[in-house]
């Protein structure tokens, strides 16, 4: 397909004449976030989406209608329409309604299937109508970001089922559920971490980037740009991306285990964490906060937890997060903050 369309009700529309079609179609295009600044178009075969769509439902048990508050464009979309629609069921688009809680009554009675980013989740979970609505859904499918186990614990202490996804616009969005691989779906870890995943789902290349394909498709493995390790169970732990190490002053830093430090905090409702280059520490970590907590108090707190090494330098406190459409921060902005910050 040459371009997928961007508005919700279009969408569902190409993405229905693109399932039931009997000649084999064309892949369709997903253009991914570009949080890091070099969006790309992958081209997905129906036959990796509908394997993903079986999957899935095999794994949380059940099929049903599906809600979209999520931006139809990108990979969470594509996967919420064609879930509804192989259940035989029109999606529910939250744009149509007024509420969270107007667009669920809107579902009708039978299984509900939501699929949300992290800062949804917080938002929905502030407000008790909302918080209400969500309870009664089967199952919450929570991806695009590091999950925090506070904000699950607040979920699952709100009667919502959460399951926590892992997957990317390549792999036809989430393949690996609350650590474990969906059915077909292959996972290993390279020398340095760095997180491969195989199988049934995986996209056919990037349009136009026959070089770019070829770097990250190898003999019919991904090779993700996210850094794992294996718990002792067995479950996959997502690390962060791999580019997310922050070497500061000769030390490596993880950068999404200072956030999620960060975001422990009482006074911290969200933070963010990114290494932006320095003359005298190469790169100098970063933290980006939504609520109140000074410098020191932020090193003291990190310290209290980690290497005081991994303490952030600089502190950009912030009334929002700068949000991609798809729920993901917008790194690029983050950067240009932390740099107006400092003049």
């Amino acid at each position: 397909m040459d371009s997928a369309p961007t508005d919700a009700r279009a969408a569902v529309a190409a993405l229905r004449t693109w399932l039931t079609s009997q000649a084999e179609p064309d892949p369709w295009t997903v253009q991914t976030s570009g949080s890091t600044g070099r969006p790309k178009r992958v081209l997905l075969p129906r036959s990796a989406v509908l394997a993903s769509v079986a999957a899935s439902a095999r794994r949380v048990g059940a099929t049903g209608r599906w809600l979209l508050p999520v931006p139809a464009a990108y990979v969470a979309g594509v996967q919420v329409v064609c879930r509804s629609l192989a259940a035989g069921h029109e999606p529910v688009l939250l744009e149509d309604h007024q509420s969270f809680a107007a667009a669920t009554e809107a579902m009708g009675p039978g299984d509900r299937f939501v699929s949300l980013v992290p800062t949804q989740l917080h938002r929905l979970l502030a407000d008790p109508e909302s918080a209400a609505a969500l309870a009664t859904f089967h199952t919450l499918l929570l991806g695009g970001g590091p999950i925090d186990p506070a904000l699950r614990a607040r979920a699952e202490a709100a009667g919502v089922r959460v399951v926590a996804t892992y997957g990317s616009a390549e792999t036809a969005g989430g393949c690996v559920y609350d650590g474990v691989p969906l059915d077909g779906v292959a996972v290993a870890l390279e020398a340095d971490g760095r997180i491969r995943l195989g199988g049934p789902t995986l996209f056919a290349g990037y349009e136009g980037d026959p070089a770019l394909t070829a770097e990250v498709l190898v003999d019919g493995w991904f090779r993700t740009s996210d850094a794992g390790r294996f718990d002792e169970d067995g479950r996959l732990q997502v690390l962060g991306r791999l580019d997310d190490v922050v070497v500061t002053g000769g030390v490596n830093v993880p950068g999404p285990a200072v956030a999620a430090r960060l975001r422990e905090h009482p006074d911290v409702v969200a933070a963010e964490v990114l290494g932006v280059p320095d003359e005298e520490w190469g790169n100098r970590l970063v933290a980006f906060v939504v609520g109140r907590l000074p410098l020191a108090d932020a090193r003291d707190w990190v310290a209290a937890a980690h290497p005081r090494s991994w303490a952030p330098r600089q502190l950009v406190a912030l009334d929002d997060l700068p949000m991609l459409a798809n729920g993901k921060p917008d790194r690029l902005r983050l950067r240009a903050l932390a740099a107006e910050a400092e003049q």
